[in-house]
């Protein structure tokens, strides 16, 4: 490829920011919008271009990205008043990294390619530290010649990509990775209860298990945080409940029995009840604590 594609990009928290900035760093031109203005102007100085709506950023670039909290924040920037499609150029690449329904995925590819547009729906996975790092995973859905064009920048944000299928597959992809997350946080956590309560070093219990089968990237990554007290995101709670409710919504849909999933939907949903919503995705261990009257640090 010749001279690098302009770029643009709407939401910048947790995951959008660092990946903006990587995006600088590698040498690309980035027009950013926010609905929060203060990361706008902090990402100016660093270099990129500023725009006051999804369809004026649309309207100045190759490929535009989304980073947003969930399917309404997507709908809203992408198909409403002011929107990336009001902007749409013909040949502009869509390309959506927030976690959203596979069926709003769908529609929004359909509607986009009627104007002769492309979308991929293109979730990650990996948190901040992969934003940060460039390392993330990223589930790709949609055309294959779209695709071929965005690689390049995909470079930069991760290191594993995966073409999964036609659109709304790769939000099928990320459901499949929210089943799996909730699932290891869930069990670190019964492990963790169940080694303090029968009088087992939780720390020794998983030196123990780490070398085997139940070897995880949860374990590895979260069990150490958990035990130095630190519970602060990382992937905050009511993300993973968020997710995990896509995931239940999207099972209903299409008719898969998902028992165990439920479960763990309902413990997220519990974190958030007992106040714990912007802590980390693993302190679900706080809700199995109050079950079992224990606390893993006591």
């Amino acid at each position: 490829m010749g001279t690098k594609p302009k770029l643009g990009y709407i939401g910048l928290g947790l995951m959008g920011k660092p990946m903006v900035q990587n995006l600088l760093k590698a040498g690309y031109s980035v027009v950013v919008h926010n609905r929060s203005r203060d990361v706008v102007n902090y990402l100016v100085k660093e270099g990129a271009e500023e725009a006051f709506s999804p369809r004026e950023v649309a309207a100045q670039v190759d490929i535009i990205f989304t980073n947003l909290p969930d399917s309404p924040d997507v709908e809203l920037v992408a198909l409403r008043k002011d929107g990336i499609l009001e902007g749409v150029k013909e040949g502009l690449i869509y390309v959506d990294h927030s976690t959203i329904k596979p069926s709003l995925a769908r529609k929004i590819a359909q509607q986009f390619e009627s104007k002769g547009a492309f979308v991929l729906d293109a979730p990650v996975s990996g948190g901040d530290i992969g934003a940060q790092n460039g390392t993330l995973a990223i589930m790709v859905g949609g055309p294959e010649k779209a695709l071929k064009k965005v690689l390049p920048i995909f470079g930069v944000v991760g290191k594993s990509i995966t073409h999964v299928g036609d659109a709304g597959s790769g939000q099928i992809a990320k459901a499949a990775n929210q089943i799996m997350v909730a699932a290891q946080m869930v069990a670190m956590g019964e492990l963790l209860i169940l080694a303090k309560k029968s009088g087992a070093d939780p720390v020794k219990v998983v030196q123990a298990i780490q070398g085997g089968a139940a070897q995880c990237w949860t374990l590895d990554v979260k069990s150490d945080r958990l035990f130095s007290g630190n519970r602060q995101p990382g992937f905050k709670a009511y993300m993973q409940e968020k997710d995990l409710n896509i995931v239940m919504d999207t099972a209903r849909e299409y008719g898969a029995p998902l028992p165990a999933a439920g479960i763990h939907t309902q413990l997220y949903s519990a974190m958030l009840q007992m106040g714990m919503r912007d802590l980390d995705n693993s302190a679900v261990i706080g809700v199995l604590e109050n079950l079992a009257s224990t606390t893993l640090l006591d």
